[in-house]
């Protein structure tokens, strides 16, 4: 840094999640292990839907781009924490942190409003099952697709610019793991009520409306599940909706405890855990949960795997 009025950062120091050494190759073991699952889960994920024509539908459409936002996640976040492990020098260039800021951001809020698209599908399909191929259309598919993309987009530019308009004079060692909002407003010398704003509108706008709409959507699929006379057809309704259920319940659940916490409790440690929780442990769950739960994948991959066999 070069020292002023103002010091110029160039750069900053990412702490992690410990300075215990004795931590740090059992860390290391842990968070490379889900670095490869979720890798594989996604990836596998990805390419089954892709060649496996039974799986060309509205629902399995927005759990690719699922799979493919938490492979990106993954992807933004798990190289350069797993590299630090082991680094004498934990650091990232200013240009670097903020492009890891913006996509950590882009690739969240696109899952979180992925989450509500696939919801809404979910109400249709059990609720409007006879206009269902009308409702749900592919151009109105990829026009949901594109606008979660678009918000994605706006909303990761906005607080990037904001974030990286401040001064950063009196530290540039940011106690976490990435490159995150908070963590960095905590080190700015100028005045953040702005960017807190900005935060608190924005955050609560995407999430709220994504809560919403979830919690609408699965209020009229359990009402419409429980008219239906036979315990059959009530227990295959509720079966084509669950593994959806479960991921969205992880992922709202901790999106809740992050912002909805009380401040006095707030500490940047237990911060720290719910992003691990939230950017790396969530997206290496997802396709086990989808491919666990869900008779049409494990078919799919069954069939992928007899074929890899066959042929070789």
């Amino acid at each position: 840094m070069e020292v002023g009025n103002h010091s110029e950062v160039t750069e900053f120091i990412l702490s992690g999640l410990t300075d215990r050494l004795e931590l740090q190759v059992p860390l290391f073991g842990v968070f490379i292990l889900i670095y490869g699952i979720t890798f594989v889960g996604n990836g596998g994920m990805i390419l089954l839907i892709t060649i496996d024509p039974r799986l060309h539908t509205p629902m399995y459409f927005f759990l690719r781009n699922l799979s493919f936002c938490d492979l990106c996640v993954s992807l933004i976040i798990s190289p350069k924490m797993l590299l630090n492990f082991f680094a004498e020098r934990k650091s990232i260039s200013y240009t670097a942190c903020a492009m890891q800021m913006y996509l950590s951001i882009f690739f969240a809020d696109v899952e979180c409003l992925l989450l509500a698209v696939m919801a809404y599908d979910r109400y249709v399909a059990i609720c409007n099952p006879l206009l269902y191929i009308f409702n749900m259309s592919r151009q109105l598919c990829k026009q949901l697709v594109a606008g979660a993309y678009a918000v994605g987009v706006v909303d990761s530019m906005i607080h990037t610019f904001c974030t990286f308009r401040l001064s950063f004079c009196s530290s540039n060692i940011i106690n976490h793991f990435f490159c995150d909002i908070l963590p960095l407003l905590a080190l700015s010398c100028s005045d953040t009520r702005i960017n807190e704003i900005v935060i608190f509108a924005f955050t609560c706008c995407i999430q709220l409306i994504s809560f919403v709409t979830v919690l609408l959507s699965y209020v009229y699929i359990i009402s419409t599940i429980l008219q239906i006379r036979s315990t059959e057809g009530r227990h295959k309704a509720f079966s084509t909706c669950t593994f959806h259920l479960t991921a969205v319940a992880l992922y709202f659940g901790t999106l809740l405890f992050m912002y909805l916490r009380p401040t006095s409790s707030y500490s940047m440690d237990t911060d720290k855990m719910a992003s691990v929780f939230y950017m790396l442990v969530i997206p290496m769950l997802n396709p086990l949960i989808y491919s666990l739960r869900n008779m049409e994948v494990k078919e799919a991959l069954r069939k992928a795997m007899n074929k890899l066999l066959s042929s070789s």
